[in-house]
């Protein structure tokens, strides 16, 4: 009984270990609609380098990377997880009120480089004054690295 457990065991690492990290490359029309709309709204005169496909065990993802190096992470349903604009930050329009409120009273000479949305409902962002500061769901500072 133990060999038959280790096997299914060892049978299901070694199928994880295929599976993860299966990135394709994919056209911008292949993502899903709100990925799509997001980026004609946020980025539309920036050329895309590189979209992808990023399928795991259990999710699906998608990378999109700009030839200018900036990033944009995408869900499986098209809801944007990450944004990184490493020259101009990322778009103001995006950035909840109480966040945008915070910087631009806290570090008035700092841009924000970085945006990251968690699945509970909190946020990451990076500074251009490389403070990195997070923020949970009811948009409270909960954590500051420099």
């Amino acid at each position: 009984m133990k060999k038959l457990v280790l096997a299914v065991v060892a049978m299901f690492a070694m199928s994880t270990m295929v599976m993860a990290d299966n990135d394709k490359p994919v056209q911008v029309n292949q993502l899903p609609a709100k990925a799509q709309t997001f980026l004609n709204t946020y980025f539309k005169d920036v050329k895309v380098a590189l979209a992808t496909q990023d399928t795991e065990l259990f999710s699906k993802s998608y990378d999109v990377v700009f030839n200018t190096g900036d990033k944009v992470e995408f869900d499986k349903s098209g809801e944007w997880t990450e944004v990184r604009c490493r020259q101009t930050g990322v778009p103001a329009a995006i950035v909840p009120a109480q966040i945008a409120e915070y910087v631009k009273t806290t570090y008035p000479d700092a841009q924000i480089l970085q945006i990251e949305r968690d699945d509970r409902g909190g946020y990451e962002i990076k500074l251009s004054n490389r403070w990195e500061i997070t923020f949970n769901k009811q948009m409270q500072v909960i954590d500051i690295d420099d």
